[in-house]
């Protein structure tokens, strides 16, 4: 089935990461996921409403704002569809973020007011009518949830969409919380334990887990979180693949949303290559880290001294003090400037945030080694740069 609507739906020929195919996908896991949970809805809400059963009409309102969230995800994936303009020259593409807070915040409230009446019913507990339509009706919902589950990580998956990612564990979520649901209608007929008002206080309670889930992690990109390990691997291979780039540091990737992410590195290379050879081959490397990772990466170009015996010892030597220190510290941009008395060291320490405010005692650790293994006076000049841990 997820095939066939991926077939008849989706435009052919356009690759995934294309704009006009992302928000075909979103609508596609939009309109079936309004469709087929209003039809949950309705069909619990009826079973809930003539057993009495507390606990299904509260799965019936997760289906109903799973539904209305349905509906955020398709206005924002049609937002997001929008190109950029002069007020918002990286597009619109967060818009499948807002959309996707939105949803949490919506699931949220429900979780709460369902919360509410669960516990009025366990404080005050009333008989409820176990009937064959309604165990079919329970059973048909937790094979549509899972179904919908798999439909929306196929789906999530062919466009690196954390929202349909989101969707899915959603209604594999639905579907577990159903099955509590069931679970307690049949308890309840067969021994007479009044625990409709606990199943759904639990259902209230995992639909606010869910929400409070999503909104952490729809909340994150908005607020500039760092490019995923994957990505920062794969741009870190592409620099690697090039034998002229001598070292790479500074990557920094901002989020602008799905398909909009835009980058920065500096990349080392001998300065005696001709630097009209040097832009072109850096023009190269940024093109094809857009068409092969859909980064758009502006590389700067740091030029150093190749060769130099004496500035390749002290380079060594330095980065083992660092390693020595903690294995997460790199040094970039070495260089090195003699003076009458003494002779300057002047370079970059990458460090990660777990270090910060050592900077001090890594400059002296630096010294004292220098000191003690070299003969002459090196004064240091560090700059230090902050990285993920």
């Amino acid at each position: 089935m997820t095939k066939l609507l991926q077939k008849i739906c989706l435009p052919k020929d356009t690759p995934a990461t294309a704009p006009k195919y992302r928000a075909a996908v979103g609508r596609l896991s939009g309109v079936v996921g309004i469709v087929c949970n209003l039809l949950l809805f309705g069909g619990k809400l009826l079973i809930g409403t003539l057993s009495g059963f507390l606990s299904i009409t509260a799965d019936a309102m997760n289906n109903l704002s799973d539904a209305t969230s349905a509906v955020v995800t398709l206005v924002g994936f049609k937002l997001a569809e929008k190109p950029a303009d002069s007020d918002h020259p990286y597009g619109h593409a967060r818009y499948e973020y807002l959309s996707g807070l939105a949803v949490a915040a919506m699931i949220v409230v429900i979780g709460f007011e369902l919360g509410k009446s669960s516990v009025t019913k366990i404080f005050n507990p009333a008989d409820s009518q176990f009937s064959i339509p309604l165990v079919i009706v329970l059973a048909g919902s937790i094979l549509i949830k899972l179904w919908l589950s798999l439909f929306n990580k196929t789906l999530g998956k062919s466009i690196d969409s954390a929202t349909l990612m989101a969707t899915a564990a959603d209604s594999r979520n639905d579907a577990i919380s159903t099955g509590a649901v069931l679970i307690a209608a049949v308890v309840e007929h067969f021994t007479n334990w009044k625990i409709d008002g606990y199943m759904g206080l639990a259902v209230a309670l995992f639909i606010l887990y869910s929400g409070i889930t999503l909104a952490k992690e729809t909340i994150s990109p908005l607020l500039g979180e760092s490019a995923s390990p994957e990505l920062q691997n794969q741009i870190v291979d592409l620099m690697k693949s090039e034998p002229a780039v001598l070292g790479f540091h500074d990557l920094m990737v901002h989020d602008y949303g799905p398909g909009q992410r835009f980058g920065s590195l500096h990349v080392e290379m001998d300065q005696g290559a001709d630097p009209l050879w040097c832009h072109e081959l850096i023009d190269d490397l940024e093109r094809k880290c857009l068409q092969e990772l859909g980064v758009h990466l502006v590389i700067h170009y740091d030029p150093v001294v190749v060769g130099d015996a004496v500035l390749d010892e002290l380079r060594q030597e330095v980065s083992g003090y660092l390693t020595e220190i903690d294995p997460r510290l790199s040094l970039h941009d070495f260089r090195m400037v003699k003076g009458a008395g003494h002779t300057n060291l002047i370079f970059d320490i990458a460090m990660p945030h777990a270090l910060a405010g050592q900077e001090k005692n890594i400059k002296t650790g630096i010294e004292n080694a220098l000191a003690e293994h070299r003969q002459g006076t090196y004064y240091l000049v560090i700059t230090f740069d902050r990285i993920s841990d």
